[in-house]
């Protein structure tokens, strides 16, 4: 039984769980017709409705909005930009490669949280994040000559953005969480209806839309507060968790079969996951 009393503990279940629903956009972005801009805008504009009525019935609107502060804006704007990537990599590359690029989040938060404030992980740590690069390595080599080239690219940039992210949530941890989700949300509005066209998206596809808000709301607000209890390198790796679970997803719903290798290299990062976990559990 896991000791809830711990911050630590807290962290990794919370990180988990966001994974866990962050395996799911692949799923919501294929299951529309509409444009990757509309999907965009209609996952932007749902999930600002939703984590406002969430902060509102909290009584933290307000605290929220008004203590972003230059960290929360920082985070905002790195993270809008990792919206549009994200979720336009998927109309252009499968679901098993935006994934998999995403495996190397861990080695660049490693990076970015060393270079920036000297945040030099755990050996134990270190040693789980090149294990789960080789996951990815293995996961990667299965789909040469498939890639599409602006997907994998766009989707880099997505992870690029998640590392930065992290890190700067755990440099700054009085950063509004759900306030930075939300001002991420309002920044990719005007581009996505400006190359867009979100007003002729069929009423059907819009629900599905809005249950896509709701699920990147709630993955997002547990990502940001567990990462703030987690070394930036550990949150990395435990988000990783959707490395392994979005391929598996692609399969069972979307007949799109990722090859013998991602499994295999899912399987690694699965492994580096608990490799890296289970040191503190045991200290707890």
């Amino acid at each position: 039984m896991f000791p809830m009393h711990s911050s630590h503990t807290k962290g990794l279940l919370l990180v988990a769980l966001s994974a866990l629903l962050f395996s799911t956009p692949g799923l919501f972005t294929r299951a529309v017709a509409a444009s990757g801009w509309d999907v965009i805008f209609w996952r932007a504009a749902f999930g600002i409705l939703f984590t406002t009525l969430y902060l509102a019935w909290h009584g933290t609107l307000k605290s929220q909005m008004s203590g972003l502060g230059k960290s929360g804006w920082a985070n905002a704007i790195v993270w809008s930009s990792g919206i549009i990537a994200y979720l336009q990599a998927y109309k252009l590359t499968s679901i098993a490669n935006v994934s998999l690029i995403y495996g190397s989040a861990p080695i660049l938060t490693v990076l970015v949280a060393w270079v920036w404030f000297r945040e030099r992980p755990r050996n134990i740590v270190l040693a789980a994040s090149l294990l789960a690069l080789l996951g990815v390595v293995a996961i990667a080599g299965g789909s040469l000559g498939t890639v599409h080239l602006a997907g994998d690219l766009l989707a880099l940039w997505m992870t690029c953005t998640v590392a930065i992210g992290l890190s700067i949530f755990r440099k700054y941890p009085q950063t509004p969480a759900a306030g930075a989700v939300i001002m991420a949300s309002i920044l990719v509005l005007p581009p996505a209806y400006y190359w867009g066209n979100p007003f002729s998206t069929m009423g059907s596809e819009i629900l599905i839309l809005a249950a896509f808000g709701l699920v990147f709301s709630v993955a997002s607000i547990l990502l940001s507060e567990g990462s703030k209890l987690l070394p930036a390198s550990e949150a990395a790796l435990m988000s990783n968790l959707e490395v392994p679970i979005q391929p598996f997803l692609a399969w069972i719903f979307l007949s799109e079969l990722p090859p013998r290798a991602t499994f295999m290299g899912g399987a690694l990062v699965l492994v580096a996951i608990a490799f890296s976990a289970w040191p503190q559990k045991r200290k707890s």
